[in-house]
C-alpha cells in the first residue's frame, strides 16, 4: 500500500499528519521485515540449490562411469553420455539460474533495505529529536513570565529557531518518506521481474535443450521395443542351448562313468560323433580362426627343485606350446618351434595321464584330466609337427621367428577469496585484444564467456559445448560475473582468439571444413568444436625439421632473455649429451668456460649432415667430468636425443612465449613432459626459470603438477624461492604447492628462503603455514582459513602482476654461502 504525505500539511504539523507519520512508520517497519525474510529465503533457496546441483553432479558423475563401463554396447555407450551431456548443461543452466537469483533478489534487496530504509530510519531519527526540542520550546515559551522581559525574549527566539529547524526537517523526512513510497514499487517489482526472467530463460534453455534430445529418446524408444523382444529371444535360445549340453554331458556321465574329459579341451577339434570313444573320428583342426589348434587346462611339472605341479591352461598356436596362469598374462612359451620336439607317454611317474614334450634344450612335463584327454594332447603335438614339415612354403619363416629360450614368452601382438576484476572491467581488458570481440568457434558477437586454459572468448552456446567436454579441456569462466585475478586476466591478454585459431585451424580451409555461423544448430557446432579440441582435426603437425628448428629458435629467445635477467638460476650439470656431429667452425657449437658445450645464439636453424659429411667427420668427445655449477651459471641448450612437442613446450616456458606453448600442447606435449637429459626438469620448472609469473599461470591452468620434482628432489616451489621469485612463489601456495617437501639436501623452501634472507618470501611461506594450521584446527569443513592471510596474499598477488619491480629486491640463493 503506498501511503503519500503531503508537504502543507507536514508544516501545520497536525494531528493528521502525525497519524499519517506513525502509519508510515508502521508500515516501512514492516517492509523491512519482510524484505529481510525474503531475502533469507532466497539464501535457503540458493543453498538448497547448490546442494541439489552438487548431488545432480555425482549422478551425471555415475552415469559417465556406467557408460565407461559399457564401452562394449555402442549403444548404451553412446545413450548414456547424451543424456549425461544433456543433464550437465541442465545443471550449468541451473548454476546460471541460482546466480540471477542471487543477484535480482538478494544482492539487490539487500542493497535497497541497507540504503533506502536506513535513510528513512535516519531521516526518523531526526525528525523525531527536533520534533521534542519544538515541543520543549513550546512549553518553554508558554510558561515564561510577562514581567521578565528577558525570559520572554530568549524563550521567543529558541521557539523561531526550533520552528525553523522543525520546517527544515519535517520537509526532508516528507521527502525521505515519498521517495522511499515511490522507489519501493519499483525495487521491488524491477528484482522480481529480473528473477522471473531468469526461470523463463531457465525453462526455455531446457525446453530447447531436450527438444534436441527428443527426437534420440523417441528412436531409443522405438529401439527398446525390439531389445526386450531380442532379450526374451535371447533368453529362450539359451535355455535350449543349456538344456541341450545337459543332457550331453548325462549321456557322457552314462558312456564314460570313470573319467570325465573337460570339453573346453576339444573346442578347437572337429567330430562326426560327439563325445566317441573312437579317436579315428576325431580331427585336428590347424586351420582354426583365431589360430589355436587347441587348448585346454594341463598340470605342468616345476623345473625348480621342489618339482611343483601347477595347473595353467595351455594352447598350440602357430607351432607353438604356450601356457597362460591368467587370461590377460603373456603367454609363457614351453616350446618355440614344436617342429623341433617330440612327445611321448610317461609311465614312470607317480602321477597318471602324463607325457613329456620333450626339446633339444629342454623338456615338460604335463599331466592331463583323462587318459583320452592325454592321447588327444599327445595327437595335437603330434599332427602339430607333421603339419609344420608339410608346409614348405612357409618353413624358412617360421624358423625365423624362433628366438632365444630364455625369453619365454610369446609375441601374441600386445594390448594396446581474492580482491579480483569483475564485470566490465576484465570484460574490456579482454575484448580489447585482436579476433576476441567475437565468438572464437562460431563468431557470434559480443561475447561474455571465455575459456581460461585455452585463452579464448566464447558466446554462451558455445561455452555451454565447451563445459561439456570437461575441464582437461577447456576450463569456462564468465567475463561479467566472476571474478578474475590479476595473473589469470594477463594469461588472457598474451593469447585470444587470432593466436589460437592460427593453431587449432590451421588446416580447416585445407580440410574443407565449414566453420559454424551464429544460429547454426547445436549439434553442428557442438561437432565442429569436438573436432576442433578434442580431435585437433585442425591442427598442423610440424615435420621434424620445422619442430627443431622451432625448438632451436625458442633457445635463443631464452639465451637472450637469460642474459639480460638479473637472477639467473642455480643450474647444476646436465648429463653428457650426445651431439650430432658438425663440419665447420660456423655450425654453433664452441667449448664454453666450463668444458661444455655450449650453442650459441647465431647457430644456423639446419645443421645436419649428409651421410658423406658424417662419414668424414668423427664425432665430437665431450669431456667424461665437468666441473661443479656456480649458482648464477646461466641455462645452456643442449643438441637432444630427438625433438619433441614436449622439448617444445619445455623451452618455450623458459622463453616465455604462451603462443608457442599453446601450440605445443596442441601438438599433443604432455604438460609434466620431463627433460631427463636435463636432471628431469618440467615446463613448469623452466617456467619458474625463465621468470614469468603468466607463463606459470597458464601451465597450471592447463593441469602442470605444481609439486612435480626434478633430479634434485626440488619443485616449482624450491626454484622460485631459489631464485628469489616472490609473485611466483604466492602463486604456487595459493594452487597447493607442498612447502614442506625437502629436495636431497633436506631442504626445504623455507629452509632456502631464510638461507637467502628473503624476507618476503619467509613471510609467505610462514603465513601459508600458519593458516594451513588454522584451516586444520577449524575442522574439515573450514576453507578460507586467517583475513589477514588472505590480504596479505592479495597485496602480494596484485603486486606481482602490476609492479614486479617491487618484489625484485634480493639476490638468488646461494647454496656455497656459509
Amino acid at each position: 500500500m503506498k501511503i503519500t504525505v503531503d508537504f502543507e500539511e507536514c508544516l501545520k504539523d497536525s494531528p493528521r499528519f502525525r497519524a499519517t507519520i506513525e502509519e508510515v512508520e508502521g508500515d516501512v517497519c514492516e517492509l523491512e521485515s519482510k524484505l529481510d525474510k525474503l531475502v533469507k529465503l532466497c539464501i535457503g533457496m540458493i543453498d538448497a540449490g547448490k546442494a541439489y546441483n552438487a548431488a545432480n553432479k555425482q549422478f551425471v558423475s555415475g552415469i559417465r562411469e556406467l557408460a565407461q563401463q559399457s564401452t562394449k554396447d555402442e549403444v548404451i555407450e553412446s545413450s548414456l553420455t547424451k543424456f549425461a551431456e544433456s543433464l550437465q548443461e541442465m545443471i550449468n543452466y541451473h548454476t546460471i539460474l541460482f546466480d540471477q537469483a542471487q543477484r535480482s533478489i538478494k544482492i539487490q534487496l539487500q542493497t535497497f533495505v541497507k540504503d533506502d530504509i536506513r535513510k528513512f530510519k535516519e531521516a526518523k531519527k531526526q525528525f523525531d529529536k527536533v520534533s521534542e526540542e519544538k515541543e520543549a520550546a513550546l512549553i518553554k515559551n508558554a510558561q515564561a513570565p510577562r514581567n521578565k522581559q528577558h525570559e520572554v525574549e530568549e524563550a521567543t527566539n529558541i521557539l523561531t529557531a526550533t520552528r525553523k529547524c522543525f520546517r527544515h526537517i519535517v520537509l526532508d523526512y516528507v521527502l525521505q518518506i515519498n521517495v522511499l513510497q515511490s522507489k519501493r514499487r519499483s525495487e521491488i517489482l524491477k528484482s522480481m521481474l529480473s528473477f522471473m526472467y531468469a526461470h523463463l530463460t531457465f525453462f526455455h534453455q531446457g525446453y530447447d535443450l531436450f527438444s534436441e534430445l527428443q527426437p534420440l529418446m523417441k528412436l531409443l524408444g522405438g529401439q527398446l521395443d525390439q531389445l526386450v523382444v531380442d532379450a526374451a529371444k535371447e533368453k529362450r535360445d539359451m535355455e535350449q542351448k543349456h538344456s541341450t549340453i545337459q543332457q550331453k554331458a548325462a549321456l557322457q556321465e552314462v558312456t564314460q562313468p570313470r573319467s570325465l574329459p573337460d570339453c573346453r579341451n576339444f573346442c578347437a577339434w572337429r567330430s562326426t560323433s560327439d563325445f566317441s570313444n573312437d579317436d579315428t573320428k576325431l580331427e585336428y583342426n590347424v586351420d582354426a580362426d583365431n589360430g589355436i589348434a587347441m587348448e585346454g587346462y594341463l598340470f605342468k611339472r616345476a623345473s625348480n627343485a621342489f618339482k611343483t605341479w601347477n595347473r595353467r591352461w595351455f594352447s598350440i598356436q602357430n607351432n607353438q606350446l604356450v601356457y597362460q596362469k591368467k587370461f590377460k598374462d603373456n603367454p609363457t612359451v614351453v616350446v618355440e618351434d614344436l617342429r623341433l620336439c617330440t612327445v611321448k607317454h610317461c609311465e614312470d611317474v607317480e602321477r597318471r595321464f602324463c607325457f613329456e614334450v620333450v626339446s633339444p634344450t629342454k623338456s615338460c612335463m604335463m599331466q592331463a584330466d583323462s587318459e583320452k584327454l592325454r592321447q588327444a594332447w599327445i595327437k595335437a603335438v603330434q599332427n602339430s609337427i607333421a603339419t609344420a614339415f608339410r608346409d614348405k612354403g612357409d618353413e624358412g619363416e617360421k624358423l625365423d621367428r624362433k628366438s632365444s629360450t630364455s625369453t619365454g614368452s610369446l609375441d601374441s601382438g600386445g594390448e594396446p577469496k581474492e580482491r579480483s576484476l569483475k564485470g566490465e572491467s576484465a570484460l574490456q581488458k579482454v575484448l580489447a585484444i585482436p579476433g576476441n570481440t567475437c565468438c572464437c568457434d562460431c563468431g557470434q558477437p559480443d561475447p561474455r564467456w571465455a575459456s581460461i586454459n585455452l585463452g579464448i572468448t566464447l558466446c554462451i552456446q558455445c561455452s555451454g559445448i565447451h563445459r561439456s567436454l570437461g575441464v582437461h579441456f577447456s576450463k569456462v569462466r564468465s567475463l561479467t560475473l566472476d571474478t578474475w585475478e590479476p595473473e589469470l586476466l594477463k594469461l588472457m591478454c598474451e593469447l585470444g582468439n587470432g593466436v589460437i585459431n592460427q593453431i587449432y585451424e590451421a588446416r580447416r580451409e585445407e580440410l574443407g571444413a565449414r566453420k559454424p555461423q551464429p544460429g547454426d544448430p547445436r549439434h553442428e557446432v557442438e561437432a565442429y568444436i569436438k573436432a576442433k579440441y578434442v580431435d585437433r582435426r585442425f591442427v598442423r603437425r610440424p615435420s621434424d625439421e620445422e619442430l627443431r628448428n622451432k625448438v632451436v629458435s625458442l633457445s635463443k629467445q631464452e639465451k637472450r632473455l637469460s642474459s639480460s635477467s638479473e637472477h639467473l638460476p642455480p643450474r647444476p650439470p646436465p648429463p653428457t649429451p650426445k651431439l650430432r656431429p658438425v663440419k665447420s667452425a660456423d655450425s654453433g657449437i664452441q667449448n664454453s668456460a666450463d668444458g661444455s658445450r655450449e650453442m650459441l645464439a647465431n647457430t644456423p636453424s639446419n645443421n645436419s649432415l649428409t651421410d658423406a659429411d658424417a662419414a668424414e667427420t668423427p664425432p665430437m668427445a665431450m669431456p667424461a667430468t665437468l666441473p661443479p655449477p656456480s649458482p648464477c651459471k646461466a641455462v645452456v641448450f643442449y643438441e637432444p636425443k630427438e625433438y619433441s612437442s614436449g622439448l617444445q613446450l619445455y623451452w618455450a616456458a623458459c622463453a616465455r612465449s604462451l603462443p608457442d606453448m599453446s601450440e605445443a600442447l596442441a601438438h599433443g606435449a604432455e604438460v609434466n613432459w620431463v627433460n631427463t637429459e636435463d636432471d628431469k626438469r618440467t615446463p613448469l620448472i623452466m617456467a619458474v626459470q625463465g621468470g614469468s609469473l603468466v607463463t606459470c599461470e597458464f601451465l597450471l591452468q592447463n593441469a602442470a603438477n605444481v609439486n612435480q620434482q626434478d633430479a634434485q628432489g626440488r619443485g616449482p616451489l624450491h626454484h622460485a624461492t631459489m631464485l628469489g621469485h616472490t609473485g611466483q612463489v604466492c602463486l604456487f601456495l595459493k594452487r597447493g604447492a607442498n612447502q614442506n617437501a625437502a629436495d636431497i639436501d633436506e631442504k626445504t623452501p623455507l629452509t632456502i628462503a631464510v638461507d637467502a634472507a628473503n624476507a618476503d618470501i619467509v613471510t609467505l611461506l610462514r603465513l601459508a603455514k600458519m593458516n594451513e594450521e588454522m584451516r586444520e584446527a577449524e575442522g574439515p569443513y573450514s576453507q578460507s582459513g586467517d583475513e589477514t592471510y588472505q590480504d596479505i596474499f592479495q597485496d602480494f598477488t596484485h603486486m606481482a602482476s602490476n609492479d614486479p619491480d617491487k618484489l625484485n629486491r634480493y639476490q638468488q640463493y646461494d647454496p656455497q654461502r656459509p
